[in-house]
């Protein structure tokens, strides 16, 4: 799910992106994740490095659970091919259409130029792995326990940009190929508007084939929605967005957007 920002002059909502299938949420959490690491990453403060460290460390763990970047290779190959049919349509901005293929291709020449596994280069550096150890285990980062992590906390700021930056670097075309595919995914979507009866909604599919839906609802109401989707059925419950105590179904009824996603 995604707090995402609202078309400016419209009413401000929060909308939540919900993934129907594994690769989706692989995507989602990678796109998630690499938007934490560059945010810290920025920061000059040594506080900040290390919590960008910590997020490179989930990023090596969630894309080392499938063949990431075959898939994006596939996916981006199958959006050339789709994109490249609609040369000849004039309702098609052709100089639009050759920027998005040029982008395209260069996130597919970057993927293919990588050489091993995502992340094997970090795999290699005992130094970072035995950082990525001891950030598992809590309050195992501290000074005592790892005190050459400590000495590179406290260089320069642009040293450990320095540093991060080689490190982050040749995951860049990973990064560059999610952004591609989940803005592709994102303009394919329909939108309608629904009321769920008593905070509680329910739409039969039918088959319906979607890769990703969002719900989109009044940043004002204090609702969140609890989502479960399949091929088959999409049910959506609205409950309270209680912080201190146990979170109540939604006994109002709720206006709501919703939005399917599919390649």
């Amino acid at each position: 799910m995604s707090n995402r920002s609202h078309v400016a002059g419209s009413p401000p909502v929060i909308s939540y992106e919900y993934p129907i299938n594994e690769r989706t949420r692989t995507l989602l959490r990678l796109e998630d994740l690499c938007d934490r690491v560059n945010f810290f990453m920025a920061q000059d403060d040594a506080l900040a490095h290390h919590a960008a460290l910590s997020t490179l460390f989930e990023i090596i763990d969630v894309s080392s659970r499938a063949d990431l970047k075959t898939d994006l290779m596939q996916e981006l190959e199958r959006q050339k091919q789709a994109l490249s049919t609609l040369k000849s349509n004039p309702a098609v901005s052709e100089d639009a259409l050759e920027e998005v293929l040029e982008e395209i291709e260069k996130a597919s020449s970057g993927l293919f130029a990588m050489p091993g596994k995502i992340g094997q280069h970090l795999k290699d550096n005992e130094w970072l792995m035995n950082i990525k150890q001891r950030t598992g285990i809590p309050g195992g980062a501290c000074e005592f326990d790892l005190p050459s992590y400590h000495y590179w906390l406290n260089q320069d700021p642009d040293k450990r940009k320095r540093d991060m930056k080689f490190w982050l670097d040749p995951l860049s075309p990973i990064e560059a190929s999610i952004g591609i595919v989940l803005r592709i995914l994102r303009e394919s979507g329909r939108t309608l508007r629904y009321v769920a009866q008593n905070g509680c909604f329910q739409q039969i599919l039918a088959g319906r084939t979607a890769q990703m839906l969002s719900v989109s609802l009044d940043k004002g109401l204090p609702y969140v929605p609890e989502i479960s989707a399949n091929k088959y059925a999409l049910n959506i419950r609205f409950v309270t967005a209680e912080i201190q105590q146990r979170p109540k179904v939604c006994e109002n009824d709720v206006e709501f957007k919703l939005s399917f996603y599919n390649l």
